[in-house]
């Protein structure tokens, strides 16, 4: 009875086998992060796991453990992030724990995926991703010269209006200049995906989204983003910008993330 399983990180695609020289070590107890080929050109970056610490029954057990899942995580994208540095290479990242029986059950089963790799591949080539959220400012920037106070019940209220106007105001210019920083930025990049913020969230942002970006138009694309973070500091809102990251959510179709 086997003890162990074959643990993938990822697919890579590339005209040469890829060089494993720098990897990180992966998951803990884990062989050292491998290739398995799949096909020509296409390879499996896969390593070894134990049952006994990645078996279903332990597994089921560990995934209450948020700091132990965040671990793996880290652990999972280095070795994703490492791959999708080596120059000419499509990576297509895995989901956490894609565990296999032996390497020969991952060799057969991801063969037999062949079509749905390949419109992967495709929609990916060539491209990384990038991040941006934008939020509202916690409060207006501070007035230049010092408010008088209101001498009356009337001016007092009128001074509240006056006061949620411009909160509502400021509520609407920044919305305005998220969307607009989406769609300008949506305009240079091959797919785009807006994320929804979690239900129970207090402060959500204005966007939150993933760009796929081709290596073509990553200048333009950046050079885009420091124009929107302005618009968007005039607009009291701030714009932060992450990546590039291999395409972790372009994997799937557009109407697979409906």
């Amino acid at each position: 009875m086997s003890t162990s399983a074959t643990y993938v990180y990822c697919l890579v695609e590339s005209a040469r086998k890829p060089s494993m020289s720098r990897t990180p070590r992966g998951l803990p107890s884990a062989t050292t992060p491998a290739l398995l080929e799949i096909r020509p050109r296409l390879w499996a970056v896969a390593a070894e796991v134990p049952l006994s610490e990645y078996g279903a029954g332990r597994l089921e057990e560990r995934l209450r453990d948020v700091n132990w899942i965040a671990d793996i995580a880290i652990a999972h994208e280095a070795v994703v992030e490492r791959l999708a540095a080596v120059k000419g290479a499509a990576v297509v990242p895995m989901k956490l724990f894609t565990m296999f029986s032996s390497d020969g059950r991952a060799r057969a089963e991801l063969a037999a995926r062949r079509g749905d790799i390949a419109a992967v591949l495709k929609r990916i080539r060539g491209c990384r991703e990038w991040g941006i959220r934008v939020t509202q400012d916690a409060s207006p920037r501070p007035a230049r010269a010092k408010e008088i106070a209101p001498a009356s019940g009337t001016a007092f209220l009128t001074a509240k209006k006056r006061a949620r106007d411009e909160a509502q105001d400021r509520q609407r210019r920044a919305a305005e200049a998220a969307a607009a920083t989406f769609d300008s930025l949506a305009r240079l990049a091959r797919d785009a995906h807006r994320r929804e913020a979690p239900a129970n969230a207090t402060t959500p942002p204005l966007v939150d989204a993933a760009f796929l970006v081709s290596a073509g138009r990553q200048a333009r694309f950046k050079a885009a983003v420091k124009k929107a973070a302005r618009i968007c500091r005039d607009a009291d809102a701030s714009l932060i910008l992450s990546g590039p990251w291999p395409a972790y959510n372009f994997v799937q179709s557009a109407a697979e993330r409906v």
